[in-house]
This record gives structure tokens, sequence and C-alpha cells, in this order.
């Protein structure tokens, strides 16, 4: 993750919600693309902590999530 979050301004952040998330699941993730990085962060917490990737590190995720890497 990035060291200055601070740096980045999440104030124009478009967010997107999973797929995956929906009513009948507490698994509510949402998704923003600022300034070169991934902004990850829980839905139903809109104003909570905001977890921030570079474009290497979501690479990385993306293609562990397509590898199976954190299925249980």
């Amino acid at each position: 993750m990035i060291k200055d979050k601070a740096a980045v301004d999440l104030a124009a952040a478009v967010w997107r919600k999973s797929s995956r998330s929906g009513p009948l699941t507490d698994n509510c993730v949402e998704v923003a693309f600022v300034e070169g990085h991934a902004a990850v962060r829980d839905s139903k917490d809109p104003h909570g902590p905001v977890l921030l990737f570079d474009r290497a590190e979501w690479r990385a995720f993306i293609a562990g999530a397509k590898d199976g890497e954190f299925d249980l």
C-alpha cells in the first residue's frame, strides 16, 4: 500500500460495488480508481477506513483472486 494516504484525494472518487455484494450477504466491498491507485472500502461504512493500493499491488491482488489464492 502507499505510504502517504493523505496524498490521494478521495473526494471525487466514484465508488463501484462488487458484483458479489448483495442484500443477502454482509460482504459488501466497493472500489474506486483514483490518481493511479485502487481504493477499497466497506460499503456499509462509507465514511470508515479505506485501503489504498498502487497499480502493481492491485494487479497482484486481482491475479491472486483469479488463481484462487484466497479461497477457503
